[in-house]
């Protein structure tokens, strides 16, 4: 198992949390998501390493941007 955090810009409610869980979790792989409005921060757990451009590549899909990369 692995998992990875990355800081997500532009969420300001539940619905952009939910957004996020949902285009990451399309990502195949994952599973597990947790994201912190508060802090931006996402936490992503996975059966192995999943490359970060398939993440940022779903949070972008969502409508937000990853700090960072």
């Amino acid at each position: 198992m692995s998992t990875a955090t990355y800081t997500v810009k532009g969420m300001t409610c539940g619905h952009c949390v939910s957004s996020v869980k949902e285009e990451v979790g399309e990502v195949a792989g994952v599973t597990n998501i947790e994201v912190d409005l508060a802090t931006g921060l996402l936490t992503v757990d996975s059966d192995g390493p999943i490359d970060a451009a398939k993440i940022v590549a779903a949070v972008e899909e969502a409508g937000y941007e990853v700090a960072n990369q």
